[in-house]
């Protein structure tokens, strides 16, 4: 068998896994990726065919998008959920039918979708439509909607890619297509970034998401760790945090190939997205009650130290759970109360101890849901998800 290398660039920090160990290493954001990687790890690097080294990467945050449908029951549920499962991070949907309502982001948007209508609908958009878009600054656009609207949204939308519809005749989504354009479209995104494409020097393989090779594993996670479905796997990085979750969890499942879906936040880290994580622990009632909890005051937010790193991720850990909680309501709510494991990947694990995980889920549970449910906890102290999903793409 031949020994592969493999590597995550993330927002925080460098991972570099051989088939006997891995190493750590915290980014030097003064440096090119490349040279920073390089000089780091250029040893270990070194020893491997360009063949047999796999590269994924987190670093930019992912792609954004800019999700236009018909409603929320069909063209923006499919679309939200292929977009997420793609590792894509969802900055807006809009109901096309109030679009005039909506303000116009000020970010560049990287890919915007549009989707709406079965193939026998037709004239569903207008000129409300052009002239939002008009209003938008994004990179790419596709559309993924009725086949007979092809031809007038074609004439009036430059640069639009028409992929299949992803809904079908009997309400039922195709996801295929649209996902492959999506990775794709990662890639591109990758070999345009200077910073990242260098990577292409140390490896003939294609590079990928994190979060979406994290997803790809989870249907082998049982391997590695006594975990029982149904399950949420949350991984709290420095500018997002992920999670996948078991699709027995929702009362509406969505019928795809995936076994487990996934949500992202996109600025709930605690690292490059501190300062919106604070602000969203500063917005939230019990925010303070959690603080007295953990023996500290508001002024940990203003401090530097190990004890201010903990608190802020007990906290990203806190508001995750109740984003997906019927205390927030979100895109999806999950049945927490059926949970049978909670399983935290990413760099929390390297500071947290396992009593001060639970600690904060058992707060959770008492104060949010009113319960004493009390789901197994599981660290995933040496990436071994990451590890297992990436040798197994």
């Amino acid at each position: 068998m031949v020994n592969k290398l493999s590597i995550d660039v993330g927002s925080t920090y460098f991972k570099v896994a051989t088939d006997t160990s891995i190493e750590q290493h915290f980014r030097d954001f003064n440096k090119d990726i490349f040279d920073d990687l390089t000089h780091k790890c250029g040893d270990t690097i070194s020893k491997y065919e360009k063949d047999d080294v796999y590269i994924c990467s987190s670093a930019n945050g992912g792609l954004s998008t800019l999700i236009i449908g018909i409603t929320d029951s069909f063209s923006l549920k499919y679309a939200k959920n292929i977009a997420f499962n793609s590792g894509i991070n969802i900055i807006e949907t809009i109901i096309y039918q109030n679009i005039e309502e909506y303000s116009i982001p000020s970010d560049v948007i990287d890919v915007v979708i549009i989707v709406g209508g079965i193939d026998s609908a037709s004239n569903i958009f207008g000129e409300s439509l052009y002239s939002y878009l008009y209003n938008l600054n994004y990179s790419n656009i596709v559309y993924v909607g009725s086949e007979k609207d092809v031809p007038v949204l074609q004439e009036k939308i430059e640069k639009l890619v028409v992929l299949p519809n992803i809904i079908d005749n009997k309400l039922h989504i195709v996801e295929e297509n649209l996902k492959t354009y999506l990775t794709n479209l990662y890639q591109e995104d990758i070999m345009g970034k200077e910073d990242i494409k260098n990577l292409y020097d140390i490896t003939s393989n294609q590079i990928y998401s994190t979060p979406f090779i994290v997803n790809k594993t989870l249907p082998l996670i049982d391997a590695n760790f006594s975990v029982v479905d149904p399950f949420i796997l949350i991984d709290i990085g420095g500018a997002t945090t992920d999670i996948h979750y078991s699709k027995d969890l929702v009362d509406e499942n969505i019928v795809t190939k995936n076994e487990y879906d996934r949500l992202v936040f996109k600025k709930l880290g605690v690292y490059k997205s501190k300062e919106s994580l604070i602000f969203t622990a500063q917005n939230n009632e019990f925010t303070y009650e959690l603080l007295t909890h953990l023996k500290v005051t508001e002024n940990i937010f203003e401090e530097t130290s190990e004890k201010a790193t903990k608190t802020l991720m007990q906290l990203a850990i806190f508001l995750v759970l109740c984003k997906m909680s019927h205390y927030k309501q979100t895109y999806i709510n999950l049945k927490l109360l059926s949970i049978n494991s909670i399983v935290l990947t990413g760099g929390i694990t390297k500071v947290l101890s396992d009593g001060e995980v639970e600690d904060i889920i058992s707060f959770f549970y008492q104060k949010i849901l009113n319960s004493k449910h009390n789901p197994s906890i599981v660290l995933d102290r040496n990436y071994d998800i990451w590890t297992l999903g990436i040798k197994n793409r």
